[in-house]
């Protein structure tokens, strides 16, 4: 990277930084009042304002371009399982703006953070402990029809944790074990949003994300390692395709 870019890369950083930590904290401190006062099926919109700021101040102030490939692929007056692999904190943001109303699966302990965690309850997510693998996917099921049958979708990241951009790994089967279960569709997303926002790291690099929205996968009639595996390949497949390294970062 240039010394413009690389000086950019931390003007931008510390703006957006400060933004995320002043915007986090009011929307924090208003989320329970809003979680009381407001109609269920408004939560959503006015926590995606604060998403939507989030997403503007990164593109601008970090020098972010966004590609969204498929958006035709989304229904919203259709619940779906919406899958997608995990590299940042960017992903979890847009997702929720593209397919509201939706349920995040998440640790359980992000709900205990200052703020943030007040934040997320508004948008009903699936709070699981990770460390209790066969009653978290109890919940992941259980919850998870209960809020597509609300009409929410649910999204799940299926490595489970961040992965960096240059590492693989395995799917695990609960989103396709929840389509299955509920009778809904899998709805496929792959981006590389990782090399621009890094995962666990404060500072952002200029480039570009690519985010690509698959066909819908539809669940009926399969049995849950046959959609799992449907889903795997396509991932797998759109996520090779993904521009990589300095074809993503701009010098």
């Amino acid at each position: 990277m240039s010394i413009l870019g690389s000086l950019r890369s931390w003007i931008g950083s510390s703006v957006f930084a400060v933004y995320y930590m002043v915007s986090t904290i009011v929307f924090g401190v208003l989320a329970p009042f809003a979680t009381v006062l407001l109609p269920k099926n408004f939560r959503q919109p006015v926590l995606n304002l604060h998403n939507k700021g989030l997403l503007f101040v990164f593109r601008v102030m970090c020098g972010v371009k966004v590609e969204i490939l498929g958006r035709e692929n989304i229904n919203k007056d259709r619940p779906v399982v919406l899958v997608a692999n995990h590299q940042s904190e960017w992903e979890t943001y847009v997702l929720q703006v593209l397919m509201a109303p939706v349920s995040t699966v998440l640790k359980k302990e992000l709900l205990s953070v200052p703020f943030f965690g007040w934040g997320l309850r508004m948008v009903q997510p699936i709070a699981i402990d990770r460390s209790q693998r066969t009653n978290a996917l109890k919940q992941i099921i259980s919850q998870g029809k209960e809020r597509l049958d609300d009409g929410r979708s649910v999204l799940i990241f299926p490595e489970g944790t961040r992965i960096a951009p240059n590492q693989e790994q395995a799917f695990n089967k609960g989103a396709a074990m929840l389509a299955t279960s509920a009778g809904v569709p899998i709805l496929p997303v792959v981006h590389n949003a990782g090399y621009t926002w890094p995962g666990k790291k404060w500072r952002k690099y200029p480039g570009s994300i690519r985010v690509v929205i698959g066909p819908i996968i539809e669940s009926e009639g399969k049995k849950t390692s046959a959609l799992h595996d449907e889903m795997d390949v396509w991932m797998r497949a759109e996520m090779a395709k993904l521009p990589k390294g300095n074809d993503v970062l701009f010098q």
